[in-house]
């Protein structure tokens, strides 16, 4: 018979990246289903977060972390005994063609891909000890160019790339790999869009479902990904935008 709940409880799930957008959504929606929910963010404490801002801490343990640096993520792997459910949010963009200089390139390279690698390497042994699962937040810029921006880009194809990689790698281990490819979620890092009156028109123009996805869109997704009810699928990187793409 199929479970058909989302039920996370006595689960650990943590969310790299979750201080806020698509990954503060996601680690509220696994709490809202009894997970123990932990967070990383760049600032010091939790109190130098706004909910005005998007980011909701509430019910969640808050761990500050600079997903470019792998000593960090190292020192996060030892403050757990038990990992059920990893999520890979953390990402950065940077605008105005500065991703073209080799040093911005690399910057943005390092955060939204080498770390995922990274958090998936130290969290191994704990997933497999779980059966759990690792899923991994790339966008619809793997799919199509973004031309100001070839390090995102990049980065987010290589991105789905290793989901499918690891999916095959840790599959008999008994870890479900997947990932989710958003197209325009309103959060902070989309302002550059959402806030401008004529990009946000000729955006929701292009996109089927007439409307700017939610971070609780994603959030759903993820539910399901971390579910039995996916228990069959493993490397796929789900394109959730809307229909944009089409």
């Amino acid at each position: 018979m199929i479970d058909t709940s989302l039920d996370f409880r006595g689960k650990t799930v943590c969310i790299i990246g979750g201080s806020s957008g698509i990954g503060n959504a996601t680690a509220q929606a696994f709490r809202g289903c009894g997970a123990d929910v932990h967070v990383t963010g760049t600032r010091a404490g939790e109190t130098d977060y706004d909910k005005a801002d998007g980011s909701d801490l509430d019910g969640l343990t808050y761990h500050q972390l600079d997903a470019a640096d792998d000593a960090a993520i190292i020192a996060l792997r030892k403050k757990f005994d038990r990992m059920d459910v990893l999520v890979c949010s953390q990402g950065m963009v940077l605008y105005k063609r500065a991703e073209f200089e080799p040093d911005n390139f690399a910057k943005v390279v390092q955060v939204n891909l080498n770390s995922l690698m990274t958090c998936a390497g130290q969290f191994y042994d704990l997933l497999k000890a779980a059966r759990g699962s690792l899923i991994i937040i790339s966008s619809t810029a793997a799919f199509h160019a973004t031309v100001g921006n070839p390090a995102y880009n990049a980065s987010k194809a290589g991105a789905a790339g290793l989901t499918r990689t690891l999916g095959k790698a840790w599959a008999p281990d008994g870890i479900r790999v997947n990932g989710i490819a958003p197209g325009l979620i309103a959060t902070k890092m989309t302002r550059v869009t959402t806030d401008n009156p004529k990009r946000r028109k000729a955006t929701i123009e292009s996109i089927p479902m007439g409307r700017i996805g939610d971070p609780d869109d994603m959030a759903g997704l993820a539910l399901f990904l971390a579910s039995p009810l996916a228990n069959y699928i493993v490397g796929q990187t789900i394109i959730a935008d809307g229909g944009l793409l089409l």
